[in-house]
């Protein structure tokens, strides 16, 4: 311990008392609970090296949300004299000096009971390990000497050289046999305060750009409080391959912030956060800022469709025939992103969806054209997924709220057809709307004679006037015959109001119309002039008339599955992203 520490500081509330230390010229950080008093006694802060500046009085002016249990989170408060003190506040170590091995010791200075000068203990971690996701754990460095106590609440844990690594919040026993501790690291202060991130020396980020960082966010707070949006900004920022988005997002630009510098190791995210509050603050970007390379984004292929797909891939698990794993993600500048992955049970699949495709769009950009695509192993393709609602507290189909399609998950990885469906869209581009290539329910043409047709007409799009189940050897040719887009109707049988004899090509005399062909001829009426590319959004309009009607099982649209496939919206398709969770 330095003799120039003068910024160890004693904390006085009513009966409690305790330890602080100051961080900028009027600022202290302490626990909580020993300021729990405020609101009835006075908070008095006096620097047992410099007596001569007396018992100044403080006031509370940040908190970790401490709710008053000893296992509560946030047991830190940052404290705020009337000026400036004459004294060098604490500097601090790098965030995981005090879990480096071989641990370090920590010293601890504290008031406990007959102690009003202050008296010094002797600790280390116990691992790096957080209890809780809040407190390290700390053990006496040696079996005896002054363990941890009241009176050492709010110390900062200190290195022998004088840098803070943490602040000491409780004792966990003072018996001979047990002398323990519990210490909130930098990171965790941080996470509660996130100011404190501008006077911590974080590896891999450079100091002029962690500075100019907050000076852009003490600014943000000043001209524009409760602007922009932290989460679309820090998922800007860190890119592609950066960490996710936390469960629930950020509440702030500081907090976002914070993530990026304390949980992103790529080391041009700060500035590109600070690049974005700049662009936030005048509307254009920092061109005095030193030019950050953007790792992260990818210049979009010429002929690249302008849709930003949200990804719902689905596949079986090897855990049990009930078992799927499902991964969610969303693509942002020709990169996939990662959302969440997990092992479950397939009635559990609909309701944890809901959730993480909310997460997924929050990673696109702003201005971005979403597409919620499902990837499905060839025995859910006819899913009602776009009739999923939105969420428990959203009854919108999610067919309604977003453009909606789904894909063969075979296909989907198949290197042959994503390079066939490449070339075939590189043709569809140049045309207007596509012919429907009908298969009709209860056609006597083989599947071989089907696959040649196809080929022959280079066909862009398949109609199908059952649903797969009712003709899955026609279905299965549609799926290997690099045909973009099929369309069928979610639920009916072939020829469900006269048998096998009803087709169409049966020269059957009953006029009654078959329900299977009568889907192909609206279809036809409805897709006529459509470019393939807008068939998403168009399909979203049916969908959404449909439900509007008033009879809306009765309307032709209102099962209808749309299969698109364009590779060029999918450029990362070879691998999982996630080991699933269980």
């Amino acid at each position: 311990m330095t003799r120039s520490a003068a910024w160890h500081a004693r904390i006085a509330c009513g009966d409690e008392l305790g330890a602080g230390f100051l961080v900028t010229g009027r600022r202290l950080l302490t626990c909580a609970h020993v300021v729990r008093q405020r609101d009835r006694a006075a908070v008095t802060v006096a620097f047992p090296h410099a007596r001569e500046l007396g018992e100044l009085p403080a006031s509370v002016v940040a908190h970790g949300g401490w709710e008053g249990g000893v296992t509560d989170p946030g047991d830190m408060a940052v404290l705020e004299l009337e000026r400036d003190v004459p004294l060098a506040p604490a500097r601090f170590a790098a965030p995981e000096a005090a879990y480096t091995e071989p641990y370090p010791r920590l010293i601890a200075y504290g008031f406990p009971e007959g102690y009003d000068e202050g008296t010094l203990a002797e600790y280390q971690a116990v691992s790096g390990q957080l209890i809780a996701g809040e407190w390290l754990e700390l053990v006496a460095w040696h079996g005896h000497g002054q363990p941890i106590e009241e009176g050492f609440s709010g110390a900062a844990a200190a290195l022998p050289d004088g840098t803070v690594a943490g602040m000491v919040t409780a004792a966990l026993g003072s018996s001979p046999d047990v002398r323990k501790g519990r210490m909130l690291p930098l990171d965790v202060l941080a996470r509660h305060w996130p100011e404190l991130g501008e006077l911590v020396p974080t590896p891999g980020h450079r100091d002029e750009s962690r500075r100019r960082l907050y000076a852009l966010l003490r600014r943000a707070a000043a001209e524009a409080p409760g602007a922009g949006d932290p989460n679309r900004m820090y998922v800007d920022a860190v890119g592609a391959f950066g960490p996710p988005l936390p469960p629930g997002g950020f509440p702030s630009l500081w907090a976002a912030a914070g993530y990026a510098q304390w949980e992103v190791p790529d080391p041009e995210a700060v500035d590109r956060f600070a690049d974005r509050v700049t662009e936030l603050l005048d509307g254009t970007p920092d061109l005095s800022a030193p030019t950050v390379p953007d790792a992260a984004a990818v210049p979009a292929p010429p002929d690249a469709p302008a849709w930003s797909p949200v990804v719902v891939e689905i596949d079986h698990s090897g855990a049990g025939p009930d078992q799927v794993t499902v991964e969610v993600s969303a693509y942002r500048d020709g990169r996939r992103r990662p959302v969440g992955a997990r092992r479950l049970p397939r009635t559990g699949v609909r309701a944890w969806v809901q959730g993480r495709i909310d997460e997924a769009v929050a990673h696109l950009a702003p201005d971005a054209d979403e597409l919620v695509t499902f990837v499905l192993p060839r025995e859910w393709l006819n899913e009602a997924v776009a009739h999923w609602e939105c969420g428990a507290d959203d009854s919108t189909p999610l067919g309604c709220a977003y453009p909606l399609v789904v894909t063969d998950r075979a296909r989907h990885h198949s290197g042959r057809l994503r390079h066939q469906l490449r070339k075939k869209w590189r043709k569809l581009d140049a045309g207007g709307g596509v012919e429907v290539h009908r298969v009709e329910c209860g056609t006597r043409e083989r599947p071989p004679s089907l696959r040649k047709r196809l080929w022959e007409v280079d066909a862009g799009l398949a109609g199908f006037a059952a649903p797969p189940t009712a003709a899955r050897p026609h279905f299965e040719v549609g799926l290997t015959v690099p045909v973009p887009v099929l369309l069928w109707p979610r639920t009916g049988a072939p020829c469900a109001v006269h048998g096998d004899a009803s087709c169409p090509d049966t020269g059957r005399a009953d006029p009654s119309p078959c329900p299977g062909t009568a889907f192909l001829d609206q279809l036809a009426v409805s897709l006529a002039g459509v470019p393939p590319a807008e068939l998403p959004r168009h399909i979203m309009s049916l969908r959404m008339t449909a439900d509007a009607a008033d009879e809306p099982d009765r309307h032709w649209a209102r099962d209808v599955q749309l299969l698109w496939d364009d590779p060029r919206c999918f450029p990362e398709t070879t691998a999982s992203l996630h080991s699933p969770v269980a």
